[in-house]
């Protein structure tokens, strides 16, 4: 049975959208005090929620951002089409477990659940009921394998996939890689697959996750444009950046893996080895939006339905239909030709996804596009791509990013989490386990440090007694019924 469209977002709620947007963090007028307790490189998830920690302690801190917002990749847009636009972040996965939730501030922020389902249109029409059958069990064959194989050995996703998943086969290459991490198959490790934390539930915020996020920063000081120029701990902790030297006891450092492995920020002495290795073994995939304006619901589609394509290749991508109740429209690129598109710009970008729907839904889709926008993370000087995936044999580099170096310097964010990798939860989670280890170190907690995380149970599908459909990475829904 169809799904009840969510009701458009009102006037009410896009004024508290704007008013989440509106209230930031406070911005320091002035550069911070020179000495400090605790300096934080970097206002993202992981950066925001080591700040509050900090805080909550009541030691000194000083946030340093190198963009001129919060939120890195998580970032809300409310004015290119009038409505919530989440240039980055938008599945608030495992929503029982994620921190995220739990905090969730109530002052006109709502977050509601994903719905349940997922299409897939077979050229000009929808799977039929037999058709999502044999997906769903070449996709169990699929993910089975990949989880069986990482019991004996961390090597490439694709040269464990079933050879007999028929015509299937590049769609399910393409939910389980690029869509579920930003890479190929065979440029993500097996062993980062299985260890993925269950993504099979998520919820929407209604006013942007980064809406969300700027709200959990309400009362932290930010020094934006504030970039760090290097780090040195040879005699006393210095932190050079773009509006002056700061000295600390400790520095928690929360900028992606590609800015670290890129040099962008000179450590005195240089990072051990193994380190530099982790950060450039966790690179970051390819992951952009190009958001189309379809008013009127040119496509009949509800709202928040997600529809991927029966691919012959790797030119396609995953539409995410009317999000929230508005006209807007994602339509996700990812992976190496996500990558290859972004780097040819933002007018390609949208051709490729005015092209793409008019294979799908027909050509007269083409004339119901209205504003459109792409958004081109490689090319963003602060993070240089989307979110950390494994290459294979490197699923233990998460481990080490967590150690300090030097008794001075922790990293943290989403590439520091062994399970919740890739997810803004696992971004805050990563901050808030740094910040308590700093403050251990200081003598201010005395409680032990958590135990490693645990392994999660290898995610098998294909039961019949299981929920039908039921996805264990990626954010992949469930597969119902068809629409007739």
């Amino acid at each position: 049975m169809p799904r009840k469209a969510l009701g458009k977002i009102s006037r009410r709620s896009f004024l508290a959208t704007a008013a989440a947007v509106a209230a930031r963090p406070a911005i320091a007028a002035t550069p911070p005090p020179t000495a400090t307790d605790v300096i934080i490189v970097g206002a993202g998830a992981a950066g925001i929620a080591a700040a509050r920690r900090i805080a909550a302690a009541g030691r000194r801190y000083v946030l340093v951002e190198a963009s001129d917002h919060i939120g890195g990749r998580c970032i809300t847009d409310a004015k290119t089409f009038g409505v919530p636009f989440d240039r980055g972040a938008h599945w608030i996965y495992a929503p029982d477990l994620n921190p995220l939730t739990k905090l969730t501030p109530r002052r006109g922020i709502e977050v509601y659940p994903a719905p349940p389902s997922q299409k897939i249109r077979i050229g000009r029409r929808y799977a039929r009921e037999g058709e999502l059958e044999d997906f769903l069990s070449a996709e169990v064959r699929a993910t089975r394998a990949i989880n069986d194989a990482a019991r004996k050995a961390d090597v490439p996703c694709e040269q464990v996939v079933p050879n007999d998943l028929g015509d299937w086969r590049g769609a399910i290459e393409f939910m389980l890689g690029p869509f579920g991490c930003g890479k190929d198959l065979a440029q993500f490790s097996t062993l980062d697959f299985s260890r993925a934390a269950e993504r099979t539930t998520a919820t929407f915020c209604r006013q942007g996750f980064g809406a969300l996020l700027a709200a959990l920063a309400e009362g932290l000081t930010v020094q934006l444009s504030t970039p760090v120029k290097s780090i040195d701990t040879r005699r006393s902790l210095t932190v050079e950046t773009a509006k002056g030297t700061l000295t600390a006891r400790a520095v928690i450092v929360t900028v992606s893996t590609n800015i670290i492995a890129a040099g962008r920020i000179q450590f005195s002495p240089e990072l051990p080895h193994r380190n530099i290795d982790a950060f450039g073994r966790l690179s970051l995939g390819s992951y952009d939006h190009v958001a189309l304006e379809l008013v009127g619901n040119p496509l009949g589609l509800d709202s928040d339905d997600l529809v991927f394509e029966k691919s012959t290749d790797s030119r396609t991508a995953a539409l995410l239909a009317n999000v929230s109740g508005t006209p807007l429209c994602l339509v996700d690129v990812a992976g190496p030709f996500g990558r290859d598109l972004s780097a040819h710009g933002e007018a390609a970008m949208v051709d490729f996804a005015a092209q793409w729907l008019a294979g799908l839904y027909g050509a007269e889709i083409k004339k119901a596009i209205g504003r459109s926008q792409a958004t081109r993370w490689n090319a963003d000087a602060f993070t240089l791509g989307a979110a950390s995936a494994a290459v294979p044999g490197a699923q233990l580099a998460r481990r080490i990013m967590m150690e300090p170096v030097n008794d001075a310097i922790w990293f943290a964010g989403e590439a520091a989490h062994e399970t919740l990798w890739g997810t803004v939860g696992g971004a805050w989670d990563s901050g808030e386990r740094a910040a308590e280890a700093v403050l251990r170190r200081m003598g201010v907690l005395k409680t032990p440090a958590p135990e490693a995380e645990a392994a999660p149970k290898p995610k098998v599908k294909g039961t019949r007694t299981a929920p039908r459909g039921q996805s264990s990475f990626g954010a992949t829904p469930s597969i119902m019924r068809p629409e007739r």
